[in-house]
């Protein structure tokens, strides 16, 4: 083979592995519209029966009289979520910082481990850890100290038990940010008179926020697709909470519970088609915020 015929073949393989790269990189992204148009199309049933709005703000789920409303599914996932973060963010936070700055090294080689079991744990797992502890927990120990009664499913068990499972993911992640701080800025602030704590202060929770942002992002999105150990702890019941201890009925929770035994009722399989479109509609939302907020956040800390 000349120099030429070689040249034109290395170019003619690098020219197909990036058309072959792209190809699969916009595979990957239509990934996301193929999804949302089945299940918008699986959807137009109950939408050309019913408005969207009228679905949306409506608290009645009475599906064999034909009424569909999704209020209190949507407020059970938000409460079910927004515990979950509050409870799991400050203890991954702190964890984090610990392990990356403070702790030695067997200490992480001990820890990292039972992170990694954590997180493969099955949510089923969880879900019955929640129901024997948990539950039992908050009716009999927590409760009777603010409201009259309560059975303990609740959305308080569910953020609870969701706040374990995601603080595995949390917890990696924000290692690996405070890990990936650079020790030039840690050894500048120190020799300078500032303290451990205020260097991590200062320096690396500063560096590091768009990442700790990103890893916020990232588990709230798991959390509001979590379905089999949120769905043993809640309770299941169509209402929209008015405080921690109230039963809540998560989107993911009335889709696992129903789909399948429904499919005799086309309207009902079009609701539950619909309840996915909704969960999948502000996830993606939620995510494109997410990101915009986060390359602001970046281009701040950039200056």
């Amino acid at each position: 083979m000349s120099l030429a015929d070689h040249t034109r073949y290395r170019i003619f393989k690098d020219i197909l592995a990036r058309n072959i790269m792209f190809g699969l990189t916009v595979f990957s992204l239509l990934l996301a519209v193929i999804i949302g148009l089945g299940l918008y199309f699986k959807s137009a049933p109950i939408l050309n029966e019913h408005s969207l709005w009228s679905m949306l703000s409506s608290s009645s789920w009475r599906p064999f009289k034909g009424e569909f409303g999704f209020y209190p599914f949507i407020m059970g996932t938000l409460w079910v979520t927004i515990i979950a973060i509050v409870i799991a963010l400050p203890l991954c936070l702190l964890s984090g910082i610990y392990l990356s700055e403070y702790a030695h090294p067997f200490i992480k080689r001990l820890v990292d481990p039972m992170i990694d079991i954590l997180a493969g744990i099955p949510p089923v797992v969880y879900g019955v850890w929640g129901v024997l502890v948990v539950v039992p927990f908050i009716g009999d120990k927590i409760a009777p100290h603010f409201v009259e009664y309560s059975a303990g499913y609740s959305v308080l068990a569910g953020g609870i038990v969701l706040a374990i499972m995601i603080v595995p993911l949390i917890i990696s992640i924000l290692t690996e940010i405070f890990a990936s701080v650079p020790k030039e800025l840690r050894d500048a602030s120190l020799s300078v008179g500032a303290t451990k704590w205020q260097t991590i202060k200062f320096v690396i929770l500063r560096k590091s926020t768009p990442g700790i942002f990103a890893a916020v992002v990232l588990a709230i999105s798991r959390a509001f697709g979590e379905t089999i150990a949120v769905l043993m702890v809640c309770g299941n019941i169509s209402q929209v909470p008015h405080s921690v201890f109230d039963s809540g009925y998560p989107l993911p929770a009335l889709i696992a519970n129903n789909y399948g035994e429904m499919m005799s009722l086309p309207l009902y399989d079009s609701a539950l088609m619909l309840a996915a479109l909704i969960l999948f509609v502000i996830i993606l939302i939620f995510n494109a915020v997410s990101r915009i907020i986060l390359v602001r956040i970046e281009r701040r800390f950039a200056l």
